[in-house]
């Protein structure tokens, strides 16, 4: 892979032990300008994760705690009256950052949650009537705990759909577990992590990643594999256009991080889990939770070769 790609990820990899996939997942989609979704229990590190990239990336930082109270305000920004100016002053809310991590989203309400949606589309808000551009380049990272645990909304489809992957970081395995338990508190390391790239050369990673080639085979192969999502009765609806673009470009910016100038089906079967399971739903079951089992299902039934 590009040096700088792998520093990168061995920075952060330091701070969460044991998650290279999911670490290159997280580039994957950052490299597109994306916006991901981390689904695991508590304490998994989905937090640390979203610091870390900040902090290597070098862009600016903001969490949000979403609860069942936030207002939408508390986003976005609030217009104050200022008795020495007898004016109204804006006063931008923790949107205003080039990496927001949105933690906990599935705990507050439908009306909170939408006050993400034009942000994460148009990279801007619209606030009294006027509209503000967010700063660039401009990221949400949002994670949700599992919708089976208390006091949580659902994300509707459409705004799942925002998100161009979903990833969950999983237990560490024994290695790696022991090493923390004997190891140095997290947080320490993490203030020692140093930027790897600026801005710059993060859009310069942007535009490699947009270049590499992808053949007609590769195409015939996506074609597949999203025709079978609209076709197979297991299904209840197909990945739309705009997922089957979501899975091109992760396979692009895949295969760019793995240092090579085309994709191979292996790229896409890389990412494919993490662009569709929050896309799919079963026809048997709406609750959301067969994402993973309809995505291995696409591996295993749809064939490289036509």
């Amino acid at each position: 892979m590009p040096a700088i790609i792998e520093e990168t990820i061995a920075q952060v990899g330091s701070v969460l032990l044991g998650k290279e996939h999911q670490i290159k997942l997280a580039l994957t989609c950052l490299l597109l300008s994306g916006h991901l979704l981390i689904e695991d229990l508590p304490g998994m590190g989905k937090t640390t994760l979203s610091h870390a990239l900040a902090k290597v990336l070098n862009l600016s930082y903001n969490r949000i705690q979403f609860t069942s109270d936030l207002l939408p305000a508390d986003i976005l920004g609030v217009s104050v009256y200022e008795k020495d100016s007898s004016d109204f002053k804006f006063h931008p809310g923790p949107i205003f950052s080039q990496l927001v991590l949105a933690d906990e989203i599935n705990r507050t309400t439908p009306k909170s949650q939408s006050a993400l949606l034009e942000a994460m589309e148009e990279r801007q808000v619209t606030i009294e009537g006027r509209t503000r551009p967010l700063p660039l380049p401009f990221f949400v990272i949002a994670t949700q705990n599992p919708n089976t645990q208390a006091g949580t909304f659902p994300l509707p489809e459409s705004q799942l759909d925002r998100f161009l992957m979903r990833i969950e970081l999983g237990y560490p395995d024994a290695v790696a577990e022991r090493i923390l338990l004997k190891g140095e508190d997290r947080r320490a390391v993490l203030e020692r992590l140093v930027p790897s790239v600026n801005v710059h050369q993060l859009q310069e990673l942007q535009v490699e990643a947009e270049q590499v080639k992808v053949s007609e085979a590769l195409l015939d192969y996506i074609q597949r594999l999203v025709l079978y999502t609209r076709q197979a009765p297991e299904f209840a609806y197909g990945l739309s256009p705009r997922g089957a673009l979501a899975l091109l470009s992760c396979s692009r910016s895949w295969a760019f991080i793995e240092n090579r100038s085309h994709v191979v089906p292996e790229d896409v079967q890389a990412v494919l889990p993490s662009v569709v399971e929050h896309r799919l739903r079963e026809a048997a079951d709406f609750s959301g939770h067969g994402g993973t089992a309809l995505a291995q299902r696409l591996l295993t039934k749809v064939d490289v070769i036509g």
